[in-house]
Formats: structure tokens, C-alpha cells, sequence
């Protein structure tokens, strides 16, 4: 059974977010954790960090490993879906694993952390497992319903931290190579310097690249990268 398992709330998983796809630089430990969660040997994960480290990533590739593992899943952007009834948690203690992303993007709405509250109630004693993220630690995520607050730190809390410049290159590299292209250093070291630096930013540049390169059979050398970012530049003004 694949990805398509997960539970049919409308939103989509990245095919290409799995835990081979991801490198980890300084977050050695937390990409072991994720793996071990949805393992069952923990139940509860919180990560926090900020734009670009990761955090959704490694909860759709928490997603795709519940699939190998024929089990349900439930990945809940909350910034997407926080314009909706929260009962739509309702139920999901009955799946293997609950993934739920950017949860202070629903800080302050009380109908919200409420249902937050009794789903990780419900899942505790369900056994189901659960894998949360924020911009931010528990104590600072906004919640303002302090029994939610304390569930947050239930379980393991960890900090996925920035890629130094080094490490951006290579996971570039190794996002490249499973896309079946070679990304020399030189070449990484060009879009650094080229492109905003955000990982997000990077990896869709590194797509374009992937699909100009395959259209006009190149292999990617700063002058081909250079026309592209040009081009793409162009279109953003």
C-alpha cells in the first residue's frame, strides 16, 4: 500500500519528501528520532525551528514511512487548514500516526487548541503516535490554553537547526543525485551566491534546473545556471 493511505483530507504529500531525501547536517539526531517515532518506539515528537530547516519535510517523510509500513496517516498543515471546523480532528486517534505542522499558526484561536487539547487525550490513549511542529519551543509557541501548553512537552522536544553553507551544498547534492543529476561544488557555491539562500527557494530552483536540463540535455555549469536564474529573475520583476 503506498502514500495514498494517508487519510483524505485534501492535501497532498511531496512524493520526493522521504527520509533518503533528507540531509540531515546538525540534525543527525532528529532525523533518528523521526525515524524511531514512526517506528513506535516513542510517542510523541515535538520540533521547532525556523523556515527551512526541514520541519515539514520530515513530517511527510514520517507519512511515507507509515505507508511502507501499511499503516494510516494524517499529515495536518495547520496553516492551510485553520480557516476550517478543528473537528475535522476528530477520529484520527484511530490511525497509526498523526502529523501536524506549524501548530502556532492556530496560537490564540480557542476552538482550536481545545480540539488539540482533547486530540492529545485521544491519542495517549489510543496509542497512536504524534508528530508536531513550530517556528518555536513549546513555552514560546502562543498557545494560550496552558493544559494544551503542557502536552506539547509531553514527549521528546528537539531543535532542528539552520545548514551552515557547507551543509547546503551538500544536500543539494544529494537532492540532485537522487533526481539523477551531478551538482558540482562550484556549481552549489554559484547559487549561493545567485539565489536567495533559503532552503525551500533552493530545492524549487534546483527543480527548474532538473527540468531545463533534461528539455535541452545540458548538465548543470555555472554559464547554463546562470541563464536560468537570469531568466527566472526576469520573471519575478
Amino acid at each position: 500500500m503506498n502514500a495514498a493511505q494517508q487519510i483524505p483530507l485534501g492535501v497532498g504529500l511531496r512524493d520526493e519528501a522521504s527520509f533518503g531525501n533528507y540531509f540531515p547536517g546538525p540534525n543527525g539526531e532528529v532525523l533518528q528520532a523521526v525515524q524511531t517515532l514512526v517506528s513506535g518506539a516513542h510517542q510523541f515528537l515535538y520540533l521547532w525551528g525556523a523556515a527551512g530547516t526541514g520541519k515539514t519535510h520530515l513530517l511527510h517523510a514520517a507519512c511515507h514511512g507509515c505507508a511502507i509500513q501499511d499503516q494510516r496517516s494524517a499529515y495536518l498543515p495547520l496553516k492551510d487548514l485553520r480557516t476550517l471546523q478543528p473537528e475535522l480532528l476528530e477520529g484520527l486517534e484511530q490511525l497509526a500516526l498523526v502529523c501536524v505542522d506549524d501548530v502556532q499558526a492556530v496560537a490564540g484561536q480557542g476552538e482550536w487548541e481545545t480540539a488539540l487539547f482533547h486530540l492529545y487525550n485521544r491519542l495517549r490513549a489510543s496509542g497512536a503516535r504524534l508528530l508536531i511542529s513550530g517556528v518555536a519551543p513549546p513555552p514560546a509557541a502562543g498557545i494560550q490554553l496552558a493544559d494544551l501548553g503542557s502536552r506539547l512537552g509531553w514527549g521528546l522536544v528537539l531543535h532542528l537547526r539552520s545548514l551552515d553553507d557547507v551543509s547546503k551544498i551538500s544536500a543539494l547534492q544529494l537532492r540532485a543525485r537522487n533526481r539523477g543529476m551531478d551538482l558540482p561544488a562550484e556549481v552549489g557555491e554559484y547559487l549561493l551566491r545567485h539565489w536567495p539562500r533559503d532552503m525551500a527557494r533552493l530545492y524549487d530552483l534546483l527543480q527548474r534546473l532538473d527540468m531545463h536540463s533534461l528539455t535541452q540535455q545540458r548538465k548543470l555549469t555555472i554559464p547554463f545556471v546562470r541563464t536560468l536564474i537570469t531568466h527566472a529573475t526576469a520573471e519575478t520583476q
